[in-house]
């Protein structure tokens, strides 16, 4: 099967309701052990979205957005962190910020311009350049966080959530999702690291655990999954779905393994293909009638080796790629039998269901 070019309008998708997470987790893909996509900078955006949602997720996150920036900054619709592809439905909007107010207006003018399907609070990013403004900050300080939630809340209708870590040093996961939820958080996501860590160690599961026991809305678990069946496994652990970031880079596959219950993975010549189309979603998306018309793919180098980790003699080659001719004549060997069979939309039936019902 074919895939047919995606439509280059830039309407947005239908204003999304209130119920979004509730309607999501009722849905047969959920039961079955689907899976959301992580907010991931640098990875998380459109075209991945895209790729996912087609493959069955369960919703997908936007890139974190500055609240403030946002809000009080130059930006404009064309802003691609929160853009949607056209006809981008299920789409989270993750932003960050300390402040209510702020915050409050940010939530205003994402729904406007972005239309998401729900507002995610960054309550988990330890990285430097964010400290002081949000992310896992807010870790040390619960009691604003949980007023930032009330203030995003005020300023929507639709689902607010909060994505969190174990803690900034220590693990104080229980106090805080349960403030949180008691702020009207409509789902708590929880990596199994404190801040402290980084990415460092291993994800306490046990720590999530305890979590998805303690708290009265459902509770997504994340950290550490980069196989079907650690998902599955991770998923007896009482939490309502798992959260797959980096497993999912170059694997858009196991969205629709949890989804379904069917674990073939595409073959080699599906695989090359679907690394192509993920190569020209990035073209259409940037260079289209919202963006900037000049395009490179070096963003994707680090994408396009984990699409065909069983050929380590092509990573050299997709390091180095600028173009999508380059790109084509790199992977045509690999393509040249998937041109009449076996293109990864075999499988886009998943999506169609998953994300125009909410429930396949």
């Amino acid at each position: 099967m074919m895939f047919a070019p995606a439509s280059a309008s830039t309407s947005l998708p239908p204003a999304a309701q209130p119920g979004f997470y509730a309607a999501r987790l009722a849905s047969p893909a959920a039961r079955q052990g689907g899976a959301v996509l992580a907010p991931m900078a640098g990875y998380s955006d459109a075209p991945m979205r895209q790729l996912a949602a087609e493959q069955g997720a369960l919703w997908t996150v936007s890139e974190m957005i500055s609240s403030r920036g946002l809000a009080l900054g130059s930006d404009t619709e064309s802003l691609n962190l929160g853009r949607p592809y056209a006809g981008e439905v299920g789409r989270v909007v993750q932003l960050f910020g300390a402040e209510p107010d702020v915050l409050a207006a940010a939530v205003a003018k994402a729904e406007g311009w972005f239309a998401p399907a729900a507002i995610d609070l960054n309550m988990g990013c330890p990285v430097p350049k964010v400290r002081g403004k949000g992310g896992a900050c807010l870790l040390q300080t619960p009691e604003l966080a949980f007023e930032l939630i009330r203030a995003m809340r005020g300023a929507t209708k639709l689902d607010v959530s909060a994505k969190i870590r174990l803690g900034w040093d220590s693990n104080r996961s229980l106090e805080v999702a349960q403030g949180l939820a008691e702020a009207g958080a409509a789902i708590v996501t929880v990596h199994g690291r404190t801040s402290a860590q980084r990415y460092t160690g291993e994800a306490d599961w046990d720590a999530i655990a305890a979590v998805a026991a303690s708290v009265n809305v459902p509770v997504i678990g994340s950290g550490d999954i980069r196989s079907v069946a650690q998902a599955r496994q991770r998923r007896q652990s009482g939490v309502s779905a798992v959260m797959i970031g980096r497993g999912a880079v170059g694997n858009p596959w196991i969205f629709r393994a949890l989804a379904t219950g069917d674990d073939a993975w595409p073959s080699l010549s599906g695989r090359a293909a679907t690394a192509l189309r993920h190569a020209e979603l990035h073209i259409q998306f940037y260079a289209g009638p919202l963006g900037t018309g000049r395009v490179s793919l070096l963003p994707l180098r680090k994408v396009l080796p984990q699409y065909l980790p069983d050929v380590p003699d092509l990573r050299g080659a997709l390091v180095k790629i600028e173009t999508l001719e380059q790109l084509r004549d790199c992977l045509m060997p690999y393509l040249e039998s998937s041109l009449m069979t076996d293109r990864a939309g075999d499988y886009r039936v998943v999506a169609a269901r998953v994300n125009t019902t909410g429930a396949p």
